[in-house]
Parts: C-alpha cells; sequence; structure tokens
C-alpha cells in the first residue's frame, strides 16, 4: 500500500514538473507581451505582472511592423498547397505500395526510409540548385514543391490505414468495370478520412512552425511567412523583448488553438492507424 501511494505521488509529481517546464517559459513570453517598455527597463523580475493586463499596444506594433497580415496570408497559401498535395501523394503512394505487387517494391519502401535518414542540409546545396533551375526560388512555388515531396511520415500514416481496408473491396470493384484510379477514388480515399485529418494537423504544424526553408528560398520582404515575421525585428526593435514577445504570442496563437481543437483526430489517427 505505501509502495503504490508513493508511486502514484511520483507521477503525480513528474506531471507537475512536466507541466511547469511547458508552461513557465510561455507564461513568461505572455507576461512581457503585456509590459510597457519602462516596465522592461525596470528589471523587476520575468514573472512579475504588468501594471496593466489589458495592455496590447505592442501586439498592434508587431502586427503591423512584422507585416504579419501579409504573413498570414502567404502562409495560408503555402498550406493549403502544400498539405493538399501531401495528402494526394500520400496516400497515392500508400495505395500503390499496399495493392500492387512489383519488382523492387520492397526496396522503394525502404529508400524512403533512407531518405528520411538523410540530414535535409547535407542535400541543400543540390535542392538548392534543383530549384533555382526550375526558376522557383524566390517565390512561393520554391517551399511548396519541397513540403510536397516524398514525407515518409505521412505515407507510412497513410499506409497503416490502407492495410486495415479488405482487399475485398478492390476486388469486387474491379469485378464491376473499376480502374486502379477509380478504386482509389471512390473506395479507398473516402476511408482514409481519419489517416487524412492527421495527415493534414501533423504537417500543417510542421509546414507552419518551419523557419529554414521559406528564409532560405524566400528572402524577399514581400514573401515573408509568420516564421520568419519575427526575424524582421532584430533591427529596429532587437532589444524590444516586449514587442518581440508580443509577436511570439501572435504567432503561437493560431497553432495553439487548432492543436486544442483538433487533438482528438490526432490521437485517434494515430491509435487507429497502430491498432488495425
Amino acid at each position: 500500500m505505501t509502495r503504490r501511494v508513493v508511486a502514484r505521488a511520483l507521477v503525480y509529481l513528474s506531471l507537475i514538473g512536466a507541466t511547469l517546464v511547458v508552461l513557465l517559459p510561455l507564461t513568461v513570453v505572455l507576461l512581457t507581451s503585456l509590459k510597457t517598455e519602462e516596465e522592461m527597463a525596470d528589471d523587476s523580475g520575468a514573472l512579475t505582472l504588468p501594471d496593466n493586463l489589458f495592455n496590447f499596444a505592442n501586439y498592434v506594433t508587431a502586427f503591423r511592423d512584422g507585416r504579419m497580415l501579409s504573413a498570414f496570408g502567404n502562409t495560408a497559401f503555402i498550406l493549403v498547397f502544400a498539405i493538399g498535395g501531401t495528402v494526394l501523394i500520400g496516400s497515392m503512394t500508400a495505395y500503390a505500395i499496399d495493392r500492387f505487387r512489383f519488382r523492387l517494391r520492397k526496396l522503394v519502401l525502404a529508400g524512403f526510409l533512407v531518405a528520411a535518414l538523410v540530414p535535409g542540409v547535407t542535400t541543400q546545396v543540390a535542392t538548392f540548385q534543383i530549384v533555382n533551375s526550375f526558376g522557383m526560388f524566390d517565390t512561393r512555388w520554391a517551399p511548396i514543391a519541397l513540403y510536397m515531396g516524398t514525407d515518409i511520415v505521412s505515407i507510412y500514416i497513410f499506409l497503416q490505414f490502407v492495410r486495415s481496408i479488405p482487399v475485398s473491396l478492390d476486388e469486387s470493384a474491379r469485378l464491376d468495370g473499376a480502374n486502379a484510379f477509380t478504386v482509389y477514388r471512390k473506395i479507398i480515399f473516402p476511408l482514409l478520412k481519419p489517416a487524412v485529418a492527421t495527415v493534414v494537423i501533423v504537417k500543417g504544424i510542421t509546414v507552419y512552425n518551419d523557419f529554414y526553408i521559406p528564409f532560405l528560398y524566400m528572402p524577399s520582404e514581400d514573401l515573408g511567412v509568420i516564421s520568419t515575421s519575427l526575424f524582421r525585428f532584430r533591427g529596429p526593435f532587437g532589444a524590444h523583448w516586449e514587442t518581440i514577445s508580443a509577436g511570439a504570442v501572435l504567432v503561437i496563437l493560431p497553432t495553439l488553438i487548432v492543436f486544442l481543437l483538433l487533438q482528438r483526430f490526432i490521437y485517434n489517427g494515430f491509435m487507429k492507424g497502430a491498432t488495425r
């Protein structure tokens, strides 16, 4: 009985500790974003409350000078095409790997794994040359093309769901005269809705938070995305942590809201794909 109580206490203490580790930095950023420049100069402590809890002047400055309206628009444009392409390519790839028997089938699947293990930085010179040769450098199509490339995580999520769909459905459709693409479009893809929801959320958060690819392939300020908008504060606002914190909160809020609203789809999608 004593061991059980101690074990339960340790579990709760570890959970509380993990919660503090996650929430403490976010709390500091939120409080800093509500402080004035004078309050920051006083250096009274990161966790001290601001004099005015409804001081949103820093948010207005961050939104205006960080060009976040344009950044949100560019990010939305990239998200729509990148996620749509990932869902289409990933689901088709998983369907082909699971349903078709061809030579080097296992080698193809192993190739995806090898590509995922290679650090992206080591291939950036060749990737940059390819993107530049297609005339996509400094356009929104460069990150879209790179995000739509082979995504082994999305392929494996779709693959787990495709394997759970009975082959007899394919055979019945083939007897009725349906070709491979018709089977995919009318039978396989409609049954992949949980997997699609999972991939959309996971891929969307990844694309939304990515800084490296937009910064490298879209250097123009007019093509800034939400992940690079804070980088504009490095000059005139380099020492104004209250403005930088307000911009960070504006960047965090959309993903936080989406995750809280759709987290059950993430958990259900992974669990269903793993247990079916």
